[in-house]
């Protein structure tokens, strides 16, 4: 790959495909929009991702992640994020880091009433399992780059 100039990271476009999670849960992260400028720049190693959040939205399910580190900065708007049991209110210039395997789910949520925008960072360990402990869904990551959503009884979804 030729090395790509610098862009306004607004300018890498939203992919077409919104989420990954299988439906029901799909549905639930509307209001959430992502540009995914680690693979528009072709990293392999990391992703990065300008997330956007609208009044009302959620980041993802609450989930933790069994080999991958994550981090998220925070560029506008107020954020809650909901730690475990505990609860943060973030605002611009605000960052947390999430360490592997630690077993303690996370989410933002956007409860004002304007949007709100972050950068978030995760590393591509191989083999990567990540729990929603709030819902029946797990996610694993094969050996071919290929994921799997699944029951927490193993069915396919």
């Amino acid at each position: 790959m030729i090395q790509k100039a610098p862009i306004p990271a607004t300018a890498v476009p939203e992919p077409a495909r919104k989420t990954i999670y299988p439906e029901p849960f799909a549905q639930r992260v509307q209001g959430r929009s992502k540009r995914k400028l680690g693979d528009h720049f072709g990293l392999t190693n990391f992703g990065v991702n300008l997330t956007r959040l609208e009044p009302g939205a959620i980041s993802a399910l609450a989930h933790h992640h069994s080999r991958q580190d994550e981090f998220i900065y925070v560029l506008e708007g107020t954020l809650t994020l909901m730690l475990g049991a505990d609860e943060h209110v973030l605002n611009a210039g605000d960052c947390c880091g999430f360490k592997a395997g630690q077993g303690v789910a996370h989410q933002l949520v956007n409860r004002a009433s304007i949007p709100a925008s972050y950068i978030e960072v995760g590393d591509r360990t191989p083999d990567e399992v990540v729990e929603y402990p709030d819902d029946d869904l797990m996610f694993k990551s094969l050996p071919d780059g290929a994921v799997v959503f699944a029951h927490k009884d193993g069915r396919l979804y």
